[in-house]
């Protein structure tokens, strides 16, 4: 008897186990990768396998996207009362969600895409001339704002609105905004309806912004009130932190006290400071 050769070629051999894959990469060069990521997309490519899941939650990972004075951020805002086992992934998730102050009439957090610093003040946060006189101010609810409710205007002789807040802003340049809107916005029948019934004198003279800061920065503005029915911001100025390892002092304020004509029907929300690199104050405002 002979040997027998089988007429059928041999079975291939599987090529797929010996191809390399991103998940042979060792996960310390992953992190190093990671690390030029934005948040989003960290937490996008940490779903394609456990390597990467494992590499993006690397502390110099998140620590390279938290603001370089966080752990005074966290003092600020938590009053030593943070856990200090976190890692800085979760530290970041942390700074990344509305965290109130001065009994909630401050919020402050930072923007999820970019790790900047943002900051919101509420019309109760803020000084406003006439406010306990019910003739003139109303706080009135709404599903419009941040917090739940805002300052109205029935009419005055004398407008004034003076903040002012200290706190330990990461170093760069802040726009500070005030959030206006001409009328009174309602719900009826499940839709939006704005009565401008009290909308007047905001186009006889211009309002006043000013604001300064503890190390000497000035700016003022001014501009007629417009647009109303729409929520709108108007921008009071722009100041420079140059390092984050103190707390600076804002002061601002908002006037028309042009006493020969009154002025009404303005909604007062918040004042609003985030850093002057997002042009689009509404589109950093959504994504937020």
């Amino acid at each position: 008897m002979g040997i027998r050769f089988s007429s059928r070629p041999p079975h291939p051999t599987s090529t797929a186990s010996s191809t390399p894959t991103l998940g042979d990469l060792p996960e310390s060069c992953i992190a190093l990768i990671l690390g030029y990521a934005d948040p989003p997309q960290i937490c996008q490519l940490a779903t394609l396998n456990r390597t990467f899941r494992a590499a993006s939650s690397a502390d110099f990972v998140w620590e390279s996207k938290l603001p370089p004075n966080y752990d005074l951020l966290l003092t600020k805002i938590f009053n030593n009362n943070f856990p200090h086992n976190l890692s800085k992934r979760e530290i970041y998730a942390t700074l990344c969600r509305l965290s109130n102050l001065d009994g909630g009439t401050k919020k402050v957090w930072l923007d999820r895409s970019t790790g900047k610093l943002c900051l919101s003040i509420s019309s109760k946060g803020l000084s406003i001339t006439g406010i306990d006189d019910r003739r003139y101010w109303n706080h009135i609810p709404t599903e419009e704002s941040r917090f739940s409710t805002v300052a109205y205007l029935q009419q005055i002789w004398w407008f004034q609105v003076d903040g002012e807040v200290e706190f330990p802003f990461p170093a760069g340049t802040y726009s500070l905004y005030f959030r206006i809107h001409l009328g009174r916005a309602s719900k009826r029948f499940g839709r939006r309806v704005c009565n401008t019934e009290h909308v007047h004198g905001w186009d006889r003279k211009p309002v006043r912004f000013q604001l300064w800061t503890s190390d000497g920065q000035y700016v003022a503005s001014q501009c007629f009130l417009k647009e109303p029915g729409n929520w709108s911001f108007y921008h009071a100025g722009d100041f420079t932190v140059e390092a984050g390892n103190a707390s600076t002092k804002i002061k601002f304020s908002m006037t028309q006290i042009d006493c020969t004509h009154t002025k009404g029907g303005l909604c007062l929300d918040s004042v609003f400071i985030y850093p002057s690199k997002f042009k689009n104050v509404k589109a950093f405002l959504n994504r937020s």
